[in-house]
């Protein structure tokens, strides 16, 4: 986890083990993701600079310099050879992992950029920003192949579906949109919060979406069924962020209440095997994924009246919080070794 204190703390999700915090960033940290191998991590900070770290006790750590004002957001390549990182300088970075080095810059905002995400096979980026639009971004090229703006708001978020055919956006005016990318067209609209959309994760399987917002709530979205089946309460105040874990069991969050709550799904693990099955012919990178076999024509609109279950872990589960972990305070020392 990051926070605005500066510090990147790494959990023992065994609660008898400690935390480790790495401290190293002059400023708030504002994104941090594990490498695909779990290897290395990447932050991104308001002091302008990314870094690359060893989640070790050794602290390493190496500083990649770049952006001239706040980096928003950082994340890894399907091989984790590459990150790429969004900053409020309007410019996004390409780097090596391997060589911590600048790839290229990709320019075309006009506005902070918000969020940049590589595509899960890595040829392609969605990134959003303050300019309202959401740019699609050919990474052998260089060149901006696809824009959708939305003048109503701007995309605070993206974020790919598991088979890289569509993406996700989270809104200032609380709205939640997929976008099928081959075809640019919208596929489902859901407006069921009451705040602007902060952070959104596909589920694995793709047939889930879940939501954090300023309004102080989480929400699982069906996307299969089109309807909110989840609204989740346990923050006091706005939802930050939030991430289903690899295998979709668990699902973490994070809010303006410095704490970090791990819910565990109870999406049937006999439907996800099912899903994967089902869609297997489609997985294969020679086999494109078949979108509107699965997602909706034309686009809805799901406004907060449709119900859905509401979840607050206050009542409904006797035992909330786990005991203070013990901390390690860990400081950054040498650059990482390539």
């Amino acid at each position: 986890t990051c926070s605005a204190d500066r510090l990147l703390i790494l959990w023992k999700l065994n609660t008898q083990c400690g935390a480790y915090r790495f401290s190293g960033h002059a400023e708030a940290v504002t994104s941090v993701e594990f490498s695909p191998d779990g290897q290395v991590l990447a932050s991104a900070s308001h002091d302008h600079t990314v870094r690359l770290w060893i989640p070790c006790i050794h602290g390493e750590s190496s500083v990649l310099k770049g952006h001239t004002a706040s980096v928003r957001s950082v994340s890894f390549s399907h091989d984790g050879c590459s990150v790429v990182s969004a900053s409020n300088d309007k410019l996004i970075k390409i780097w090596s992992v391997c060589y911590q080095r600048l790839l290229f810059t990709l320019f075309q905002h006009t506005g902070w950029v918000r969020c940049a995400k590589f595509s899960p096979d890595g040829r392609i980026i969605a990134s959003c920003g303050e300019d309202k639009s959401i740019n699609i971004w050919d990474t052998r090229n260089k060149i901006c192949v696809n824009s959708f703006s939305d003048y109503e708001e701007f995309p605070t978020f993206v974020a790919f579906n598991p088979s890289g055919t569509c993406i996700a956006s989270a809104g200032s005016n609380s709205t939640v949109k997929l976008w099928d990318i081959r075809t640019n067209k919208l596929l489902q609209l859901f407006k069921v919060h009451r705040a602007g959309v902060n952070c959104i994760s596909f589920h694995p399987s793709g047939n889930y979406l879940i939501t954090a917002s300023s309004d102080g709530t989480l929400k699982i979205l069906d996307l299969l069924g089109e309807r909110l089946i989840y609204t989740l309460h346990g923050h006091k105040g706005p939802v930050l962020c939030v991430a289903f874990s690899k295998g979709g069991e668990n699902f973490a969050s994070g809010g303006v209440d410095a704490q970090v709550l791990l819910w565990k799904t109870n999406f049937s693990t006999l439907n996800y095997e099912e899903v994967l099955k089902h869609n297997f012919r489609r997985t294969r990178v020679d086999d494109s994924p078949h979108l509107l076999d699965v997602y909706t024509r034309s686009s809805h609109f799901h406004d907060e009246k449709r119900k859905s279950v509401e979840v607050n872990p206050t009542f409904d589960v006797p035992d909330t919080q786990t005991p203070d972990p013990v901390i390690i305070d860990i400081r950054t020392s040498s650059y990482i070794s390539t």
